[in-house]
């Protein structure tokens, strides 16, 4: 199983910016995708961004499109997540995850790989 470590958590105030970055013990895989999931409590998980580490297809949720901006850096097998003016609505564990073929968007897809998550809060 593919070991995922996040980091760059914290807290903001509204209207903040905050860099996540995730470092995968290794990449596989034609299809391998990396993204970024959220929780928080009381709410379903969401996934707020994907991208296709072969390609670097990238596609972000309409909660967070204007706002958040997912990237890659293959030569160090890590993704990045650029949050832009925060909301307290983005208050949430933040996870990063893995598959080797399929990382949707939309629904609770079960990830093959997830990391320990980091926490983003964000105060008015």
């Amino acid at each position: 199983q593919v070991e995922l470590v996040e980091s760059g958590g914290g807290s903001v105030q509204v209207g903040g910016s905050l860099r996540l970055s995730c470092a995968a013990s290794e990449y596989t895989g034609a299809n391998y995708c990396m993204g970024w999931v959220r929780q928080a409590p009381g709410k379903e998980r969401e996934t707020v961004a994907i991208v296709y580490l072969g390609g670097g297809i990238t596609s972000v949720a309409d909660s967070v499109k204007g706002r958040f901006t997912i990237s890659q850096d293959n030569a160090k097998k890590s993704i990045y997540l650029e949050m832009s003016n925060l909301q307290p609505d983005d208050t949430a564990l933040y996870y990063c995850v893995s598959d080797r073929n399929y990382c949707p968007l939309t629904g609770t897809h079960e990830f093959d790989s997830w990391g320990q998550g980091t926490q983003v809060t964000v105060s008015a």
